[in-house]
């Protein structure tokens, strides 16, 4: 069964800083678990979480599906399906 994976870096970090996995079966419950700093960060760059809902349940392969680099805060977050 396949997760979506939320993954924060610091810029030029190999270790993620935050990383968030969840299950996709319980995805749509679990994404209002998600802390409000990094929901907010996401939806501040277009990111609707939604979505994601719709790509698990569209059978797409699976691998990243988005990555945002923030350059004022120096911060890259990875969004895959895995």
């Amino acid at each position: 069964m396949p997760s979506v994976k939320i993954t924060t870096y610091k810029a030029g970090e190999i270790k993620p800083e935050v990383t968030i996995s969840i299950p996709s079966n319980v995805f749509k419950i679990a994404k209002k678990l998600i802390p409000d700093s990094l929901y907010k960060d996401l939806e501040k760059e277009g990111i609707d979480l939604s979505g994601i809902d719709e790509l698990i349940g569209s059978g797409e392969p699976l691998g990243v599906i988005l990555e945002v680099e923030d350059h004022r805060k120096n911060e890259k977050t990875v969004i895959s399906i895995e």
